[in-house]
């Protein structure tokens, strides 16, 4: 019977907060034809199935479809790889090579922005503004972000994906990244409830986001 790890990714500084996320060490348990159907009934934004530890081959699935690069299920897993086997210093999900590094606590992956869905990045005056948007109408895919203090680079951000089933995020990876190649600068990003990510740009369209995860259990779960 396969093992589900679940973790929440992007904690706050109390270890608190951050967005849940299903990891399956040992993926090759579960057949492909039924990872979707295992995905939409775990109803996390995202679940991964690693198929090679020892070389960070995974993929990722939402609720509603499969994805070829998100960022909390890769800093998630690449943290867990670290804990429960080794770690590694590269992930394989099907967009490509991500890197991965630790610092502090930390634990980054490196990616290029268009690697992400290709989030709608919307600036708004401030973030009174982004605590009061709604849900957005006739957009999928919307990062609604402003500064908090520009100078220091933190930004407050809420993000709504509606076409794979997960409707507001709680922290998202692949848009902290798509806003750090944008902005082209480094910025420490407080999303959703109280998630904290930090992305640096790293140039030439890429960027890096990490933060922190914490284990929450650790379960057999029937196929």
């Amino acid at each position: 019977m396969p093992q589900l790890h679940v973790l929440r990714v992007f904690c706050d500084a109390e270890w608190s907060h951050g967005n849940p996320l299903g990891v399956f060490l040992d993926g090759d348990e579960v057949p492909e034809e039924r990872r979707q159907d295992v995905a939409t009934e775990l109803g996390f934004s995202e679940t991964v199935f690693v198929d090679d530890a020892a070389t960070g081959r995974m993929r990722i699935f939402t609720p509603g479809m499969e994805l070829p690069f998100a960022g909390h299920p890769s800093v998630g897993t690449a943290w867990l790889l670290g804990k429960e086997r080794a770690p590694v210093s590269v992930l394989r999900p099907l967009a490509g090579e991500v890197e991965v590094r630790t610092e502090g606590g930390l634990t980054f992956v490196a990616a290029r922005g268009e690697w992400g869905p290709g989030w709608k990045l919307v600036e708004l005056g401030d973030a009174l503004a982004v605590e009061e948007q709604g849900e957005p109408e006739g957009e999928d895919r919307v990062y609604y972000w402003a500064w908090v203090d520009e100078a220091e680079g933190t930004v407050r951000s809420r993000c709504f994906s509606l076409d794979d089933g997960i409707g507001e995020d709680e922290a998202t990876g692949s848009a902290a990244i798509e806003l750090a190649v944008a902005l082209d600068r480094d910025i420490e990003i407080r999303q959703g409830r109280g998630s904290r990510l930090d992305a640096r740009s790293l140039g030439g369209g890429r960027a890096e986001v990490g933060g922190r995860v914490v284990l929450d259990e650790c379960r057999d779960f029937a196929l």
